[in-house]
């Protein structure tokens, strides 16, 4: 399995940098940016799109009109556009959220920007998430960009991983933590 997941992430890789390089010197990253979000909170919500990406149900043409019709539909670039069609048309697109995830590595490391994973019981503020960026960016030098969102279990606090680094200040591994301490106890 690890093995077929390489895979689609070189395959990623190389739509994702060939895209990339292309908007680049065009210089509409930023627009690139923001489609690229699009792309996967669509990809995010819709069963239908996971479906139409993964099954082999679906042949070249079909995936490729569809891909067509969305991109068309949410307004896409021509080249991100014309890029997903490939995508469809080599049968690429199972490989479609690791092609987003290297898409906005790429783009962040251009804008000197790192990604933070963040977990919380609750939703965060905008304030919240305001501090915890300037926070993150104090400790980091970089940009902070923050993917947030919502795992109610945590039961209180939050995870945070910035790049290789975690911090879990959650309430549920605190008490997984004392529930270790204590069977060493007893």
């Amino acid at each position: 399995m690890a093995n077929s997941a390489s895979i689609s992430a070189d395959i990623a890789g190389r739509y994702a940098q060939a895209l990339f390089d292309l908007v680049r010197d065009s210089g509409a990253i930023d627009a690139l940016s923001g489609q690229v979000d699009e792309l996967a909170s669509a990809y995010d919500s819709s069963a239908d799109l996971r479906e139409l990406s993964v099954s082999p149900i679906y042949d070249r043409q079909d995936q490729e009109a569809a891909i067509g019709a969305l991109a068309e539909k949410m307004g896409f670039s021509p080249a991100l556009a014309n890029t997903l069609r490939l995508m469809a048309r080599n049968r690429r697109l199972f490989a479609l959220p690791q092609f987003v995830a290297k898409l906005r590595g790429l783009i962040a490391d251009t804008r000197g920007e790192i990604t933070a994973d963040v977990v919380s019981a609750a939703a965060l503020s905008d304030q919240q998430k305001t501090r915890l960026a300037d926070t993150l960016a104090r400790k980091s030098g970089k940009k902070i960009k923050l993917n947030a969102r919502v795992d109610e279990t945590l039961i209180g606090g939050m995870i945070v991983k910035l790049g290789s680094q975690m911090i879990d200040s959650s309430i549920r591994s605190k008490l997984a933590s004392l529930q270790n301490a204590m069977k060493e106890v007893g």
